[in-house]
């Protein structure tokens, strides 16, 4: 046990800490590493605490110790969670804009519906990882109080605390209730599988209703995504109903047998995934009208062609073009070597459109055109300095393609579209991956403001982040004229996000302007609230 005369006890406001100091036996000599701590860092918790100096039942029990800490964290992580969700209450509607109605709405009631976006930005996570932590704060303090004491006490953890989430979650209070509360003193002798099992046969007798509840909802939310895997490998999934999910394994199971009694001898998991990428991207079925899929493919030009002797680490690397807009000489240069890539010259594919798209060393996107506009432009030349004819291949140094030209009005042009979506990819918002032909070409400084319809003021966003810029206060939005754009929430945390495909360090990041006051609408709403009758108890 440790020494009485060395426990200290002290409480903060709002948080109690309690402290338990034991010598320990160090496998040095002194009490600090040899040399010290490092000055340039706090001292780790390994190097306060030296694992090397305890024993196996001393390792053992202290590992017990970090998991009870660890769920003591999460209860108090909910905590916070609905703490900053009280602090964003809900907005008034603005139906003033045909796309402000059917917001999304906060997994926290009463919460403004971009709360999930700050406390992404706050958490550093996708916004889906950000909503399911809220609405797990929430499930926990409102419906599973019992669930959230166990946490907060260490005598539950973490991992079947949110068994107890999502099994109970979208459960009546009065089935969630009595269920939880005969489940939780055996919930640490189970395992998080027979725990959720347990939980959901404990459902379904006391609510049959239940099951085909979230069977429909289920149902609704199937979608198809796509993630990566392996280098170069992804997984498509599906969400389906068992019965058809069953269904179509079976049929590829079936096929890709068949192939196999064909004379094909690659593993019959490959066969499977390449016959239902055949029965997707070349259906047999000829009466559907036929679909184009749209690769967005960047590859530097040096790094094209094979390796020759001699070759640096430099040679393979992505090329540049002097960092500025392209010449006349880069575009006959360009061309040659789009040329030597694909013999005949590289073009379109059939039913498809090829764009080409020049960045600088940094991944900065200079320009996009298409292979007909390269080849006029590398015709034609600088207009004002042809070559001269004396001097075969002289040219000058005037650039021909670059990035669209600013016009003066609201409505960006086919050019400055084409170069934003293919520059942002995605939706730029910190954490969403929404594709860019999906999102809102937005002004990042509002056009009514003065902010000009020009790609270093024009950015993607999906309608979901768009309306939280437009609508939501406290929020700022900076964009850079490389496309670096700063994102800050309404309690003062920043986030960066660059382009893909964009490297290499850029500073062109202005100061932050100062925060925005709320917009007249919100005033307007604010001023209109009777004044409190009596000043709040103290």
């Amino acid at each position: 046990m440790s020494d009485p005369s060395l426990m200290f006890d002290h409480v903060f406001e709002g948080f109690g800490v309690a402290l338990a100091v034991r010598p320990v036996a160090l496998d040095w000599a002194g009490a600090e590493p040899p040399g010290g701590f490092p000055p340039e860092r706090p001292a780790r918790l390994s190097e306060v605490l030296p694992v090397a100096g305890r024993s196996r039942a001393d390792n053992a029990l202290e590992l017990q110790r970090v998991q009870q800490a660890r769920a003591a964290l999460a209860a108090y992580e909910a905590e916070l969670v609905l703490g900053l969700a009280a602090q964003s209450p809900e907005e008034p509607d603005r139906p003033d804009r045909p796309w402000a109605e059917g917001s999304g709405r906060s997994p926290v009631p009463g919460a403004s519906e971009f709360f999930v976006a700050e406390l992404a930005a706050v958490l550093n996570c996708p916004p889906g990882a950000a909503g399911r932590l809220a609405e797990e704060a929430f499930t926990l303090r409102a419906h599973l109080p019992a669930v959230w004491a166990a946490l907060a006490d260490g005598e539950l953890d973490s991992g079947r605390a949110r068994v107890f989430t999502d099994v109970l979650g979208p459960v009546r209070a009065e089935v969630a209730g009595p269920v939880a509360a005969t489940l939780l003193p055996t919930a640490t002798e189970l395992s998080p599988g027979r725990l959720r099992a347990a939980l959901t046969r404990a459902v379904l007798a006391a609510d049959a209703e239940f099951a085909e509840q979230r069977r429909a909802a289920a149902e609704k939310r199937a979608d198809v995504r796509t993630y990566p895997t392996e280098p170069g490998m992804a997984a498509l999934v599906a969400d389906l109903p068992a019965p058809v999910a069953a269904a179509c394994w079976s049929t590829l199971d079936e096929l890709a047998r068949m192939r196999r009694q064909d004379g094909d001898d690659r593993p019959i998991g490959q066969l499977r995934t390449l016959t239902m990428a055949d029965l997707i991207l070349r259906p047999w079925d000829t009466t559907r009208p036929p679909v184009t899929a749209t690769l967005d493919v960047l590859a530097p030009l040096p790094s094209l062609r094979p390796p020759m002797p001699g070759d640096t680490l430099q040679a393979q690397a992505p090329g540049e073009v002097n960092g500025q807009p392209i010449t006349a000489a880069h575009l006959r240069e360009l061309l040659t070597q789009l040329d030597a890539v694909c013999p005949g010259g590289l073009q379109a594919p059939t039913g498809g459109t090829l764009q080409i798209s020049v960045t600088d060393a940094d991944g900065v996107l200079l320009a996009t055109t298409t292979r007909p506009e390269l080849e006029r432009l590398g015709r034609r030349g600088c207009p004002d300095h042809p070559d001269d004819p004396g001097q075969p291949g002289a040219t000058c140094d005037c650039p021909l393609l670059r990035a669209p030209a600013a016009v003066d009005r609201y409505r960006p042009s086919p050019a400055q579209e084409r170069f934003t979506r293919t520059r942002d990819r995605t939706c730029r918002h910190p954490g969403c991956g929404r594709p860019a032909a999906r999102a809102d070409l937005d002004h990042c400084l509002a056009y009514a403001d003065g902010g000009p319809t020009d790609c270093a003021n024009l950015c993607c966003l999906c309608r979901w982040h768009h309306r939280l810029k437009t609508f939501a206060p406290g929020w700022r939005f900076v964009l850079t004229a490389h496309g670096v754009l700063r994102v800050t929430t309404p309690s003062g945390i920043t986030r960066t996000t660059r382009p893909p495909g964009m490297h290499g360090s850029l500073t062109d990041l202005p100061a932050l302007p100062a925060p925005p006051g709320p917009p007249a609408w919100a005033r307007a709403a604010v001023d209109a609230l009777p004044p409190p009758a009596d000043p709040p108890p103290l």
